[in-house]
């Protein structure tokens, strides 16, 4: 460092202060300035946070040679602010507005204009100014809803910002408490962000193809010259060094997937081995249990392999049973026992029997209820004749259409049943080539016909299953099977992260008006500040990304299928200000600033200068968006081309911004 850091602790020294300093950051802040090393940044967690220590350092601590502002720098602060730096206190965040932050204040600290600033967290790792001394109001901070603790090369660059070259010899750590210490800080130790950049390599492999080249193979070269200790992979290093396998695949991951997957195969009616037969419904009584021969000459029924042999070398068809001859299969279907229906046969032909009515002593029948429900019959007890006459040809129908078959009516001694052909009730089951359909065949699981005979089977076996970078540009139709990239992948490669996703996507969807589009791309990188009490990831762009790429997870791409700094709201206000320009601070809220509006409409029109200066496509709605975008951005004007106030001449004066009262000694 140019200049040398010490660390201090203010509130170790004894100063007698006045009774209106009655916080401990008051009193933090007074110590400090009472020993001369003042002006002070302080790092606060939040925004919230910095106003409010704001206010009360600036209610709390005398304020001898106040600041005097020239009308034009209040009419860019406002009043609350204005009165603030008066005192020569204040607070930076990016919740203020450009021309306040850049115009007014930052001039003014360079100056040494101000005695203490609150900043929050995210000024430390700019290089806008330092201030004499530096401290730290909390450990943590908030992002996005979240609290991070402040790693020790964040409070390394923090600790950087106390010392101003040229003015200071000695830079100051104000330390209280239990918070951190200057021996906390510490560089990070560099390393090469495993990321690959998308659109980087997508150019890359389109100018290839143009050229007649290999595009796997230019973006893997690119990848290969990259200064890195840890080598990063594209996921078709593998694939390239073999591209003649059989299986077609052009990238690792697909390759050690496919190897590793089973294919079924049945023994069909021919004894042969059939690949994924197609699963159909049947009338049971078309259907077949086939009964193997073995290898020793032992017949073995389909349904009795409980699991299979080491192999089935030699294994046949020895016949093919009708599935309505098994009692255990027709013993699970429906209601009923098993009854046998036929036994003239080689086998029994088995049905099922219903108890439709039991025989009073008194000649009378009572029904059963499911007989009741089925005929609708309102009475239990019936006599002979009404059954016969009335009720056996009701339920004869009624069963033929639940698909079964009314065999016959039993008359015994004590109830009277009914013998049913279940064998009209559909059954899943295989069907082989030849259209034979077999319930319960052998079954084996192989690899597949591909990778049987093949040379690289083993060298697949090895490979990652890892879903690599060229998988994922598969899965998301960015490239071609040769890698070409497609029309998506194209639009991708003309932005930055996850932006040409949702550009691409929204831009397939041909429902999607440009001239809704053009404004809610600035919700591409609103973040949380915009949605209010909405949801954050609400909108119609939202609803589109979620439907073209579903709810998919890719660091720096891709948050549940939605680009990671994607928030909804910001295309009310970003629509609003381009009609009317006054009307930005309508919009500023307690939460959102107008700094926040003023940066969503730089990123805002940032994505319309890259769609302008883009690459032309052989697509309408491309170009036509193009168009749109440079129709828009020759209406609207950036927030940076306002006209800042140049400081007076006495705010150029150095100034002492030491406190004094009682003596101070050290403990």
């Amino acid at each position: 460092r140019p200049v040398p850091l010490e660390e201090v602790a203010p509130m170790r020294l004894r100063h007698t202060f006045p009774k209106s300093i009655r916080s401990y950051w008051g009193r933090f802040v007074a110590s400090a300035l009472s020993e001369g090393l003042g002006p002070i940044l302080l790092f606060a967690p939040r925004r919230r946070a910095a106003e409010k220590l704001a206010m009360e350092l600036a209610m709390e601590l005398p304020a001898p040679s106040p600041l005097m502002l020239k009308d034009d720098q209040k009419r860019l602060l406002g009043d609350r602010l204005s009165r603030m730096i008066h005192r020569r206190i204040t607070y930076h965040h990016s919740g203020l507005s450009y021309a306040a932050r850049a115009g007014v204040i930052e001039p003014l600290a360079k100056a040494g204009q101000l005695r203490v600033v609150i900043a929050t967290m995210g000024l430390a790792s700019g290089i806008n100014f330092s201030l004499r001394s530096v401290g730290l109001v909390a450990d943590s901070y908030r992002r996005d809803y979240q609290e991070f603790p402040i790693q020790p090369d964040e409070l390394l660059q923090m600790f950087g910002r106390a010392g101003r070259r040229g003015i200071d010899d000695i830079g100051y750590v104000l330390t209280g408490g239990g918070g951190a210490r200057l021996r906390d800080a510490h560089p990070a130790r560099l390393a090469r962000s495993a990321m690959v950049d998308w659109g980087a390599l997508l150019s890359i492999m389109h100018a290839a193809k143009d050229a007649g080249g290999n595009p796997f193979e230019h973006a893997v070269k690119v990848q290969q010259r990259l200064f890195t200790s840890k080598p990063i992979f594209l996921g078709v290093e593998s694939a390239m060094e073999n591209p003649e396998a059989p299986c077609g695949f052009a990238s690792d991951a697909e390759r050690a997937r496919y190897v590793k997957r089973k294919v079924r195969e049945i023994l069909n009616s021919q004894s042969e081995w059939e690949n994924n037969p197609e699963i159909q419904e049947v009338p049971m009584e078309k259907a077949l249990a086939p009964v193997y021969r073995d290898a020793s000459g032992e017949l073995m029924p389909g349904w009795a392999i409980k699991e299979p042999p080491k192999s089935y070398a030699r294994w046949v068809v020895d016949h093919c049973r009708p599935l309505m001859t098994l009692e255990h299969v027709v013993d699970r279907m429906g209601e009923g026992r098993t009854c046998v229906l036929d036994d003239s046969g080689k086998w029994k032909l088995f049905g099922k029997s219903l108890l439709i009515a039991d025989r009073l002593q008194s000649g009378k029948l009572v029904l059963a209820k499911w007989a009741r429900r089925l005929t609708h019959w309102r009475g239990r007890q019936i006599s002979d004749g009404v059954l016969e006459k009335t009720l056996k040809p009701l339920i004869e129908k009624k069963l033929r259409q639940k698909g079964q078959e009314v065999v016959r009516f039993v008359n015994r001694k004590r109830s009277v049943e009914v013998h049913l052909n279940v064998g009209k009730q559909p059954l899943s089951v295989c069907v082989d080539q030849q259209g034979v359909p077999l319930w319960a065949p052998a079954v084996r699981r192989v690899a597949p016909s591909a990778c049987q005979g093949c040379s690289l089977k083993d060298t697949c076996r090895q490979l990652s299953a890892k879903t690599g970078t060229a998988m994922l540009w598969r899965r998301l139709k960015l490239i071609e099977a040769n890698g070409e990239p497609t029309q998506r992948g194209r639009i991708l490669s003309f932005f930055s992260h996850g932006d040409g996703l949702a550009v691409a996507a929204a831009l397939e969807c041909p429902s999607y008006p440009l001239d809704e589009f053009i404004y809610d791309i600035a919700n591409l990188h609103a973040g949380h500040r915009f949605s209010r009490d909405e949801h954050r990831w609400g909108g119609r762009l939202a609803v589109i990304c979620h439907e073209a790429f579903g709810y998919q997870n890719i660091p720096g791409y891709l948050e549940n299928g939605i680009p990671v700094q994607y928030g909804y709201g910001a295309e009310s206000i970003v629509m609003d200000i381009h009609e009317n320009g006054l009307n930005k601070h309508k919009w500023v809220t307690e939460f959102l600033g107008a700094g926040d509006i003023d940066r969503i409409i730089i990123e805002w029109r940032s994505l319309l200068r890259q769609v302008i200066h883009a690459p032309s496509l052989e697509w309408d709605r491309w170009m036509a968006f193009k168009e749109l975008a440079a129709r828009t951005l020759n209406d609207t004007q950036s927030p940076t081309l306002t006209e800042l106030p140049e400081l007076a001449y006495e705010q150029r004066q150095r100034i002492d911004h030491r406190l004094r009262w009682g003596s101070a000694s050290r403990e």
